[in-house]
């Protein structure tokens, strides 16, 4: 019998794994470092710089991100890029991007707020911010390196205001949200700015920006405080307390 459950109990997993991929991936920001968008967008604009500019090497570095700037960005980002490369307008392609990168720095400072008190998070994503800035940092510098400056000094304060739980007690240091929120305004209102977009907010983007966000532009799958999150796990340990309880009161009644 305990047999039948152990059995039951992997088979239910299984078929929710296969039907909900990529769950526990969804909540794992991974290496702080690393940002695809940003490095393809440094791929892209090596192989734009090449004399004749190598479009379809560009394109096929933009398809590799294509579903993730869907995603969080939306159709009109994707649409807008893959436009100018199709009419192989380097200049617009780079620019489309440029626009793009503003708003992924903007959508993880916009995560940091809503779980501001989770410090290995809001520090991952702090770091795959700066990370994006990091890219986008030579082209800002050109025209206006007092932004350039003023911009990487601010993400030293937000890395700062995230405070420290420090180890045993040893180390800590108190965070500082409000102190994130008005460095945060100076980074994204500097980007706004230089890059010359109606809006950084997600779902916003370019020309073709509407007034109200739309729903496909949002982000809301690593949202733990959404309850659609959470169903496909509330389901699995439902199926599974219902099978252990069955077949409990089953054995007892043999």
């Amino acid at each position: 019998m305990k047999k039948r459950i152990l059995s039951s109990v992997f088979l239910l997993t299984l078929i929710c794994t296969l039907a909900v991929p990529d769950l526990a991936q969804a909540y794992s920001y991974g290496d702080p470092t690393e940002e695809k968008v940003a490095e393809a967008y440094s791929e892209m604009s090596a192989k734009l710089n090449e004399s004749p500019p190598n479009f379809n090497q560009a394109n096929e570095i933009f398809s590799s991100v294509k579903e993730e700037i869907q995603l969080h960005m939306g159709d009109d980002a994707v649409q807008a890029v893959q436009t100018e490369l199709d009419n192989e307008n380097e200049e617009a392609v780079m620019t489309n991007m440029q626009q793009i990168l503003v708003l992924n720095i903007s959508r993880r400072l916009e995560n940091v707020e809503k779980d501001f008190e989770e410090y290995d998070t809001t520090r991952k994503l702090v770091g795959k911010a700066d990370a994006t800035y990091k890219t986008l940092s030579p082209v800002v510098k050109d025209t206006n390196p007092e932004l350039d400056e003023t911009i990487k000094n601010e993400f030293e304060v937000l890395l700062d205001s995230l405070g420290n739980p420090g180890l045993f007690g040893v180390g800590e240091k108190e965070s500082n949200e409000e102190q994130f929120a008005e460095s945060k305004k100076v980074i994204l209102d500097g980007l706004q700015d230089h890059f010359e977009m109606k809006s950084v907010e997600i779902g916003h983007f370019g020309e073709s920006a509407t007034e109200e966000e739309t729903s496909s532009g949002k982000t809301d799958w690593t949202d733990l405080g959404q309850l659609s999150n959470w169903l496909p796990l509330i389901i699995l340990v439902a199926i599974i307390v219902g099978v252990v309880v069955y077949t409990t009161r089953k054995r007892r009644r043999s």
